[in-house]
């Protein structure tokens, strides 16, 4: 959604979009509650937990989230070794809080992940462990997995490692916050030395990203709001110490493959490159948008030239995850798979650094600890791993919808009061093979419109690359549907 401001033009259609946002949550029948048993189980677990023998509590760690975030997976802590550094990552010790073959482990596999919708959170775990117990709020000591990654002077990889430890953050930052101290350089000293570090890491690992040909989708966040009698989609573009913090989660899960792949038993995120037909849709979209996509750059070098403080380049950014599909999760034990890269990565990848919000990291911290320690795999964990892939990939699927049809409604809610008004557009691609069907209905290609830079479908078999010129017919909240026509029909 490539837009800062969206006004809506009644307080009917201001009703009307708050109350079809609010439905996501009963019309893709997303698990609001947790049972009683479930409830009964975590409380009960958090009671007996005890805090690892292990104590790095004299890192001071810290965390970069959003501000208002309270499930905290990640703490940061760095340090210079020689003319290299020392990564240190605690995760969240999810594993500790969820019995195998439990209540909560059969609720997080229906699960699979916490989905948001606009102004709601369906959280993975229940609230008082993910936003309490296991959470890195900096309220105490917490149980957490040790990533300790060395790295060169160049902040390449040499060695890594993780386990379990008790650590203890001293500070919850905003990534506004953390850049506003590295700027002023006005950070207390225990946390000055971390932000100092990132900021000389950080662009280090974007450079070995582009050499490996990795490419990264630093989409910035969008929020709906409702201010001065209107709903707006605010954008914020994303901070340098974001995409720093981003290098940080990617190295670990580069980590975390290696370790799994020289054990031989483990899962990865595993992607394919873009395919010949998504490529040239997209190239198509960037000449709509007025920024082309030349034959000889590679797609991650074009990716870095968007500048989403601009509208259109915002909404390529968006656009470019079409580039990304046939993502999944390559499960193995006893022989490495022959897939092992995750293309936007430029290398074998895992997920390993959001236990809190996704399922399948908790099985990949515990399956890394015990190989780093020089023990077998947990049988609780190897014997998920021929359904991980299944669960996320469901889970997957229902987050897709449940973004798409709120982008779909916040949509008609921008286009409702434009009916009738004829707009620019370049045709992406050719009619869906399934447009027409039994019922007769007519074919429908996919649309640039150019301003506002959203994609939507026209009616006909319109010829892919050509410019056009469409009406808007339809453009209803509750129904989510926005219905173009070519001009003239």
């Amino acid at each position: 959604m490539p837009y800062s401001h969206i006004g809506v033009d009644s307080s009917a259609a201001q009703r009307s979009l708050a109350q079809a946002l609010a439905a996501l949550g009963g019309e893709f029948s997303l698990p609001m509650d947790f049972s009683p048993e479930v409830l009964a189980e975590v409380e009960q677990v958090m009671a007996n937990h005890q805090l690892p023998a292990t104590d790095l509590r004299a890192l001071p760690f810290i965390t970069l989230d959003p501000p208002t975030s309270q499930d905290l997976d990640q703490a940061l802590y760095l340090e210079r070794e020689g003319d290299g550094y020392v990564v240190y990552y605690a995760i969240a010790d999810v594993p500790a809080f969820v019995p195998a073959a439990g209540a909560l482990d059969a609720e997080t596999r229906r699960r699979g992940q916490t989905i948001y919708t606009p102004g709601q959170r369906i959280p993975l775990h229940p609230v008082p462990l993910s936003e309490g117990a296991a959470s890195l709020l900096p309220d105490g000591p917490r149980s957490a997995f040790v990533w300790e990654i060395h790295l060169t002077s160049d902040a390449e990889q040499r060695a890594c490692s993780v386990r379990r430890a008790t650590v203890a953050s001293i500070a919850k930052l905003s990534y506004a916050q953390g850049q506003k101290m590295h700027d002023d350089a006005n950070a207390p000293a225990a946390i000055a030395g971390t932000l100092e570090l990132l900021a000389e890491i950080g662009p280090k690992r974007i450079q070995l990203e582009r050499a490996r040909g990795g490419a990264s989708l630093n989409v910035p966040a969008q929020e709906v709001e409702y201010a001065d009698g209107r709903y707006v989609l605010q954008f914020r573009p994303n901070l340098p110490i974001e995409d720093w913090n981003a290098q940080i989660s990617l190295l670990t899960g580069m980590a975390a493959a290696q370790i799994m792949i020289a054990g031989k038993v483990g899962i990865l995120r595993t992607m394919p490159a873009p395919d010949a037909e998504a490529i040239a849709a997209y190239r198509l979209q960037t000449v709509a948008l007025g920024h082309p996509w030349g034959q000889d750059l590679a797609y991650g070098e074009y990716l870095r030239s968007l500048d989403t403080s601009k509208p259109a380049h915002l909404a390529l950014m968006h656009a470019a995850t079409t580039l990304f599909r046939g993502a999944g999760y390559t499960p193995f034990q006893g022989e490495v798979p022959a897939q092992l890269l995750q293309a936007a990565v430029g290398a074998p990848y895992a997920h390993a650094t959001a236990p809190l919000r996704r399922l399948v990291d908790r099985f990949v911290l515990a399956i890394c600890a015990a190989l780093c320690a020089g023990e077998e795999a947990p049988e609780w964990a190897v014997a998920a791993l021929a359904e991980l892939p299944d669960i996320m990939a469901a889970s997957n699927q229902l987050a897709n919808r449940v973004d798409r049809a709120a982008v779909d409604t916040i949509e008609a809610a921008i286009l409702r009061h434009r009916v009738g008004e004829e707009f620019h557009a370049v045709v992406l691609a050719g009619p869906r093979k399934n447009g027409t069907g039994s019922n007769g209905a007519a074919p429908r290609s996919p649309i640039q419109i150019e301003v506002p830079a959203i994609t939507a479908f026209c009616e006909g078999a319109l010829e892919p690359g050509t410019e056009v010129r469409v009406k808007l017919v339809e453009a209803d909240i509750a129904t989510r549907t926005v219905r173009f026509i070519p001009a003239g029909s």
